[in-house]
């Protein structure tokens, strides 16, 4: 059933507030506190909390410019908070492993190498011997059932396989938390059926926690576990919804009554925040 989760969904806290005095609910993977960010002097966030639940797929989703990726990429550390606490499992970013899958395929990947030593990129970086490097992107290549050449070059691939490239490589060191950024949006519909099957084979195999950024309303709420929807800016949380679908998942979920209901749920609130 589609509902809020008010022990996930934190009220703002003041500037004396700690991580202490807002104690993360129970099974939170990604603790997020007293965040805040202004651009231009313009505040998007302002003591914004947040707990993500570990081992869900939590998609975010809200109006054009309410800072979906910019609240992302400050968990990831790509963007700097101007003031927060962000948490895994009570360990700093720098001790977490984190795997990104970036918005823009076509950049994210390196030209000058093949597709197998883009994934095996991250491992080598490790320092891992060249067999293990082999193991696990053999493992990888099983798991995403890849039938094209990965000794090509990237631009001798099609959009949908490098997408498919990045994924693996985000996924190579074993995160303990995938960050996606827009994963669907230069996918044809064939491409997309198929990464939205491997991303759960993948999710079901390890129970990475994932936080899925879309604009698309059916992406949001096809994969996850919760919808985190946000409100316009200065963004708060306007609700986390909860959606418990089992999966897999298969293409037809999205004539089924309950993915139905909640996405309707979803589209409510959104129209909400759009008028608000």
């Amino acid at each position: 059933m589609s509902a809020a989760l008010p022990a996930a969904v934190l009220p703002p806290s003041s500037t004396t507030d700690s991580i202490l005095t807002l104690p993360a609910a129970p099974k939170t993977h990604v603790t997020v506190r007293g965040l805040s960010k202004s651009f231009a002097g313009a505040p998007l966030y302002t003591n914004f909390n947040l707990d993500l639940p570990r081992g869900k797929i939590v998609s975010i989703f809200g109006p054009n410019g309410c800072g979906k990726s910019t609240l992302m990429n400050m968990i990831a550390g790509l963007v700097k908070p101007d003031a927060g606490e962000i948490l895994f499992d009570g360990k700093s970013l720098k001790d977490t492993q984190i795997g990104y899958v970036f918005q823009n395929y076509r950049d994210a990947l390196f030209p000058w190498i093949t597709a197998w030593d883009n994934i095996a990129y991250p491992l080598k970086r490790q320092g891992l011997k060249a067999a293990d490097v082999k193991a696990r992107v053999d493992e990888l290549v099983k798991l995403f059932e890849i039938r094209f050449d990965l000794k090509r070059y990237p631009y001798e691939l099609s959009g949908g396989q490098m997408q498919t490239v990045c994924i693996m490589r985000s996924m190579a060191t074993r995160p303990e938390v995938l960050f996606l950024d827009e994963p669907f949006s230069a996918l044809d519909f064939e491409m997309t059926l198929f990464i939205r099957a491997k991303l759960q084979e993948a999710h079901l195999a390890t129970g990475t926690t994932m936080v899925i950024v879309s604009h698309d309303l059916e992406d949001a709420v096809f994969l996850a576990d919760r919808i985190l929807l946000l409100t316009r800016r200065p963004t708060r949380i306007s609700e986390l919804v909860s959606f418990d679908m089992p999966r897999p998942r298969l293409p037809e979920a999205v004539a089924d009554p309950e993915f139905v209901r909640v996405k309707a749920h979803t589209l409510e609130v959104f129209r909400r925040e759009m008028a608000a």
